[in-house]
Formats: structure tokens, C-alpha cells, sequence
């Protein structure tokens, strides 16, 4: 990482100074990915923040400075992925230091399909950060050894992913993940599991937005509207304990119901 300089402007709202105790923060590095490049104004409207929030973010070293050309600033795909990362985490209500703890982790090689995908390891309802450590450290937390196989099942069922040698572990549910492993859970099942969350997923969240931009977006007038940006954040983790409760009331009557029992779907032919 390296140091990010500049003056900072304060806090954004619903951000205050004492939540971090550094000065100087460390932060990632300013990286030209080769993607379409955007002015300052440019990004505020794509990201929905303000100047002022874009500057602290910057000078706290949660995002990359921009790049420079001349004596204009612009920034890439990668600062948009990483001002992504920072609000959603402020947005699942996480303090300005430990999101600064949860940025130092990410390595400076990242891509922004990086970022989006430490992203995925977020969810309204989790109390911690995903954690890093390595497998001796995995399976000191487990309680047991791990084989690789049972690893490529934690990372299926979507408890941990790869880091490099080491991995970033959702840790508030590893305990779930090493019993289903004791109850013999299969691989190719988790495998199976994750591909239908994938694929509804994205069908569900695409029926979603479709329905509220169509509903919303005349009364906000634009869909780029810092306005409308800011209603469709702060409605995500809503969208999605919304989704797990559905889920969760489905699967209980689903399973109440014997697989011999249930009606068979006529042939359409």
C-alpha cells in the first residue's frame, strides 16, 4: 500500500473522525487499468457521492488517488469498483476503521472483479469482516483438519474463498460449514447449491431493479439522480433479508412435504 496525501475536507455525513485512529492512512495505489477514464464530476454521478465524500474517502487511503494527467485528475474502472467496496461497507454499517482494516487487506494487485468479488463476502445480517488466515489457522478455528476436498466445499458453500496462499473466511459461519462437512455433506451438492443461487440470483435481482427503476424512476425524474442511487442502496439490504426470509418459509414447507408426496409436473406435450 501506499500513502495517500492531500487534505481532506472532514467527514462525509454519517462518517465521524473518531472512528479512525490514523493520520497518513495507507491506501491502494493509483492504478491506469486501461478502462474508460472519468472526470471527478463524471464519477460523482456514476458513484451518486459528493466531491467532498469522494476527496475524505481518497485522503483516508480507502480508495486509490486518482490518476493524474497534468494537472487534472481521473479516475478508472478500479476506483469505481473500490468506491463500490467502501459504500457498501459504510451502508452495512461498518466503522471507518475497521473498513480502513478490511481495505489494508485487499492486495494492490486487485482487479475490480476482485473487489466485486469481496464484495459477495458481505451480507446485511453478518456481525464481522471476512477474516484472513492460513490453513493451520483455518483448521485451528475448525476444531479439526481440513483435506483439500473439504476446503473446496467451504469455499462452495461460500464460507471462504482463496487469497493468494491464505483465505478470506466469513468466520461467523464456519461453524455452520465444519458441521455440514461432520454430516458428510458432499462437494458436488455445494457446487450444485451455488450455481441455482447464482443463476436466481441474478434472474431475481434483475426482475427486481427492472420493476423499481420502471416505478421509481419517474417520480426521482433520472435513474443517475444521486437521489434514485441513493434509494436503491439503501433498499438492497432490505431486497436481500427480504429474499432469505421468503427462502427461509419456503424451504420449511418444501421439507415438511415427503418427496413421494409431492405432485408431479405434467408433461407439457
Amino acid at each position: 500500500m501506499v500513502k495517500s496525501t492531500g487534505p481532506t475536507d472532514g467527514p462525509p455525513e454519517g462518517v465521524t473522525r473518531a472512528t479512525s485512529a490514523r493520520s497518513g492512512a495507507s491506501g491502494p495505489a493509483p492504478v491506469d487499468d486501461g478502462s474508460e477514464l472519468l472526470t471527478l464530476d463524471e464519477l460523482t454521478r456514476r458513484t451518486g457521492l459528493s466531491v467532498r465524500t469522494v476527496r475524505f474517502y481518497t485522503a483516508k487511503g480507502l480508495v486509490p488517488p486518482p490518476i493524474r494527467r497534468g494537472r487534472s485528475g481521473y479516475y478508472s474502472a478500479l476506483h469505481l469498483a473500490w468506491f463500490e467496496l467502501v459504500t457498501e461497507l459504510q451502508g452495512h454499517g461498518f466503522t471507518l476503521s475497521a473498513i480502513e482494516r478490511y481495505v489494508d487487506g485487499i492486495p494492490d494487485e486487485a482487479t475490480p472483479e476482485d473487489i466485486a468479488l469481496a464484495r459477495t463476502m458481505l451480507a446485511p445480517w453478518q456481525a464481522d469482516l471476512p477474516v484472513e488466515m492460513t490453513h493451520e489457522q483455518l483448521e485451528t478455528r475448525a476444531g479439526r483438519e481440513l483435506s483439500s476436498e473439504d476446503v473446496a466445499t467451504l469455499q462452495a458453500l461460500g464460507v471462504l474463498r482463496l487469497r493468494g496462499e491464505a483465505y478470506l473466511v466469513a468466520s461467523n459461519q464456519l461453524g455452520l460449514g465444519v458441521r455440514l462437512l461432520e454430516l458428510g455433506f458432499p462437494r458436488e451438492v455445494a457446487v450444485a447449491a451455488a450455481a441455482i443461487y447464482q443463476d436466481h440470483g441474478e434472474q431475481m435481482a434483475k426482475e427486481l431493479f427492472e420493476m423499481i427503476a420502471d416505478r421509481l424512476a419517474p417520480l426521482y425524474r433520472d435513474e443517475r439522480s444521486a437521489h434514485f442511487r441513493e434509494v436503491m442502496e439503501r433498499l438492497k439490504p432490505l431486497s436481500v433479508g427480504g429474499l432469505v426470509t421468503a427462502y427461509e418459509a419456503a424451504i420449511a414447507r418444501v421439507a415438511r412435504v415427503p418427496r413421494a408426496r409431492r405432485p408431479e409436473v405434467s408433461d407439457p406435450q
